[in-house]
């Protein structure tokens, strides 16, 4: 058997494992601090994909891919991103405002919170804050997904004591 091949069970393997201990770490923490499972779960999801790109540039290098060609590809992928993302400001929008809402948004994880609009307002709970939507379950068990560009631009009240 190739030693790459052995090289690259070892690693993801190691992925594996790195990744139950961090599950295991974050849970000690949680319980230690008493902090609410919405806030760990972007936390996970981040350094769940910090160590998947850790693999995947370890897999690289494990199979000798030529530095050369690994910039070539990079940057192409990076170009075709970068157009998509130009061509849809919509998609960067979404992304940018995810981070605004999960840093600095008054809003939280798991809290009630009713958005105003002329219409009729949205009551509901919010279940999880993506790249591109904030996703609220109302009390009736519906998922009501909201852009989050739009999401920042609406009036938001925090429901206190439910």
């Amino acid at each position: 058997m190739d030693i790459r091949v052995i090289e690259t069970i070892l690693a993801v393997a190691s992925f594996f494992i790195l990744r139950f201990a961090t599950i295991k770490f974050l849970s000690k923490i949680q319980t230690k601090y008493d902090y609410s499972k919405y806030r760990m779960r972007p936390i996970l999801k981040f350094i769940n994909l910090a160590v998947f790109i850790i693999l995947v540039t370890i897999i690289i290098a494990i199979w000798g891919v030529e530095q050369t060609k690994l910039l070539t590809f990079i940057t192409s992928v990076l170009a075709v991103i970068g157009i998509a993302l130009f061509a849809q400001w919509s998609i960067l929008s979404n992304i940018s405002s995810a981070l605004i809402i999960f840093i600095s948004h008054p809003v939280k994880l798991g809290e009630s919170i009713t958005i105003i609009d002329k219409e009729f307002d949205i009551t509901g709970r919010v279940s999880d804050i993506g790249l591109f939507y904030v996703i609220m379950k109302t009390e009736t068990d519906e998922k009501i997904m909201i852009p989050n560009n739009l999401f920042l631009q609406k009036a938001t009240k925090i429901n206190s004591g439910k």
